[in-house]
């Protein structure tokens, strides 16, 4: 996992609560540290806040899609998004988002759907493996809570 947050205290706080469930967890302070350590890295997973100074999240995000190395990296926002921020967080292939503030357990949760759709992408098994409520998630879905842009919200959470 990389975390990528331009707050001490989020990252540290993100770090935590995946390293309690047993993740390997590296942190970066904005997107250029991000683009420094992926390759040495190689994590399974990216998080990363939208504003931040140097190089942003979605920007982040656009160069690591770009890049034919991490192209398929899960990538998810974790950030008080706007409904735009979202849009275009989706047009550069962002796959999922995690409104700030947020639950522990949705950040866990979040973390462990990205990381099923990549087993099942990397192994060619069909979506039926991971069938069920809130079991997968399409790009075009987002995990929000409270405040979040009602627009991009889960039915039945």
């Amino acid at each position: 996992m990389l975390v990528v947050d331009d707050n001490k205290v989020i990252r540290q706080l993100i770090r935590v609560n995946l390293e309690l469930e047993g993740f390997e967890v590296v942190t970066a302070a904005d997107g250029v540290e991000c683009l420094d350590v992926i390759h040495q890295v190689r994590p399974d997973v990216v998080t990363l806040d939208v504003v931040m100074p140097r190089l942003d999240g979605l920007r982040t995000a656009a160069r690591l899609r770009a890049d034919p190395r991490t192209r398929n990296l899960p990538l998810a926002i974790i950030s008080a998004c706007t409904q735009y921020e979202v849009e275009s967080g989706l047009d550069v292939g962002v796959d999922a988002f995690l409104s700030k503030p947020f639950e522990p357990s949705d950040l866990v949760r979040l973390v462990h759907q990205l990381l099923e759709r990549r087993e099942t992408a990397d192994t060619g098994v069909g979506s039926a493996s991971g069938s069920g409520p809130g079991a997968s998630f399409d790009s075009a879905e987002s995990l929000y809570g409270p405040g979040g842009p009602e627009r991009a919200g889960r039915a039945g959470n």
